[in-house]
């Protein structure tokens, strides 16, 4: 006799009524009032998501709430119809981002918003699909499997790295549960908030405590062993003084408006008459030195300053360079300046570099961003090598603003990352805080000085040393005594594995359903 597979409450929820059936008025007001409640998760879970994408308004609960809503509005709907409202939710909330971070939108925006949410819906379409064809305690794994998996492919396969699309950035702040990510990168985060939104639409269709209990003493296993780490890693030992300094608002303000003068893009200001730009770039120049030899006098050993710190033509960029060359000779510091050197030469017109100068004044290394911010910068990319240099206060390491959200790119072996940055009001605060996963991540301290934003330096395990924000300081300088050794972490040396195991983990469950259909419709 062959065995009749358990009934499966998601197929019995979508089941067609037969066709010579007529519905009875109790009938179609239930099932208008179903629809009117799978309609309302929609929109509260769509509401929810707003607030956890990665933005200046950002509520960490929200990160775990919303992920429950809309699988609990996928599971009790057709499948293409929850595929489409999943869909929709996500345009909605990268519209959202779009608009809150005040990136400006175009056809390229829109059209990535479209894709993105596409591809973010594929685990609700995963978990939908698989969930009734699996036992129970494996078909839990689903989601979250295919949420990491997710969030992982989006640094893949989009120029957006961990800017948007991974949860484990909303976490700000929360340095137990973040230490997971010492292991397994952000997806950790992502597998466990997706976790969570498995157990807890388990729960919600039928009493399953003991997978409550099983999640429950997941989570909590991984904030204990985050808590132990904060408490008996090694302690922070030597430190080294380094300041951040950026040019002050007058100055700044003064460069703008002459540069706002100039019609055009970037190959119209190196083509500029000299007299007409050079007074205002050299006096940000000026301002620049005058702070770092305030901060070297004060016992800073290094001094960062930030993305485009000094704006000069090409003609001009050696003289700079030289300026600050002898700045460091003179204060015996190591000195990081960002560049932004206007040039005639097509197709990028310039370039965005950042150069670390020793105090015996040798440049150490010349970096080139190597992720332009898609849309808005048209540099030529650089190779992506992370430079690293053995320094009497550790090893210390260089990239760029917007690379620091790439975070295979920031795997490095280094004790002190240095990430000259440049932002805007809007987006400042909140990419310096994803900013800090990678210090975590990567078992280094992590120097972010922002020219308009907010500034802030970490040790490795995410605690905030020092900030600085642009917009209600008044004088634009950031000191932190940072530790001078860094660790070595699991992420460190194992990479994305913990990713590819959810990939692999997805692959392998789809394979199983499949089988397990086949079984059935066979009546194996």
């Amino acid at each position: 006799m062959t065995n009749l597979p358990p009934a499966n409450p998601l197929a019995a929820s979508t089941a067609q009524p037969p066709q010579d059936a007529k519905p009875t008025i109790n009938s179609r007001k239930n099932q208008g009032s179903s629809s009117l409640s799978r309609y309302g998760l929609l929109a509260l879970g769509t509401g929810t998501m707003l607030f956890a994408v990665g933005g200046r308004w950002d509520i960490a609960a929200a990160a775990w709430i919303f992920p429950v809503l809309l699988l609990r509005f996928a599971r009790q709907s057709r499948v293409w119809s929850a595929m489409s409202g999943i869909w929709l939710a996500h345009i909605a909330a990268a519209v959202f981002w779009i608009q809150e971070s005040k990136l400006g939108f175009n056809p390229v925006a829109i059209v990535g918003a479209i894709a993105l949410a596409a591809l973010q819906t594929l685990p609700f379409l995963a978990d939908r699909l698989l969930v009734g064809r699996l036992r129970p305690a494996v078909a839990a794994l689903a989601f979250p499997a295919a949420f990491a998996a997710t969030e992982f492919l989006i640094t893949l396969v989009t120029p957006l790295g961990t800017a948007y699309g991974c949860l484990a950035v909303t976490q700000y702040g929360d340095l137990p549960l973040l230490q997971v990510v010492s292991v397994t990168g952000p997806w950790g985060i992502g597998f466990l908030i997706g976790y969570f939104a498995s157990t807890a639409n388990r729960i919600w269709e039928r009493p399953a405590w003991r997978s409550g209990l099983v999640y429950g003493t997941v989570l909590l296993t991984v904030v204990l062993a985050g808590g132990a780490r904060l408490a008996f890693g090694p302690s922070a030992g030597t430190t080294v003084r380094i300041a951040g300094v950026s040019p002050g608002r007058t100055v700044t303000d003064a460069l703008q408006s002459t540069l706002g003068r100039i019609d055009g893009g970037p190959a119209d200001i190196a083509a500029a008459p000299a007299s007409q730009v050079e007074p205002a770039m050299t006096a940000v120049e000026n301002d620049l030195l005058a702070s770092t030899r305030r901060e070297a006098a004060a016992g800073a050993k290094i001094v960062i300053w930030p993305e485009e710190a000094v704006r000069t033509q090409e003609s001009h960029a050696p003289a700079a360079i030289a300026a600050a060359q002898e700045q460091a000779r003179r204060s015996g510091i190591y000195l990081e300046i960002g560049v932004r050197v206007y040039s005639t030469t097509a197709p990028a017109f310039g370039r965005d570099e950042a150069l670390l100068i020793a105090p015996q004044g040798k440049v150490l290394w010349t970096y080139q961003k190597a992720h332009p911010i898609p849309g808005s910068e048209r540099y030529t990319p650089g190779d992506g090598r992370v430079p690293v240099a053995d320094t009497p206060y550790g090893r210390i390491a260089n990239v760029i603003c917007y690379d620091a959200d790439f975070p295979a790119m920031m795997r490095t072996r280094a004790d002190i990352m240095l990430v000259p940055s440049a932002d805007w009001k809007e987006y400042g605060a909140a990419h310096t805080a994803k900013a800090s996963l990678r210090a975590i991540e990567g078992g280094y301290s992590l120097v972010r000085q922002d020219a308009q934003g907010v500034s802030t330096a970490y040790d490795n395990m995410g605690h905030v040393l020092a900030t600085t924000d642009y917009f209600t300081t008044g004088q634009q300088t950031t000191v932190a005594h940072v530790p001078t050794h860094g660790t070595t972490t699991i992420y460190d040396r194992i990479g994305d594995t913990f990713a590819w195991l959810c990939l692999t983990a997805v692959a392998a469950l789809t394979a199983l359903a499949v089988a397990r259909s086949r079984r059935r419709t066979t009546g194996g």
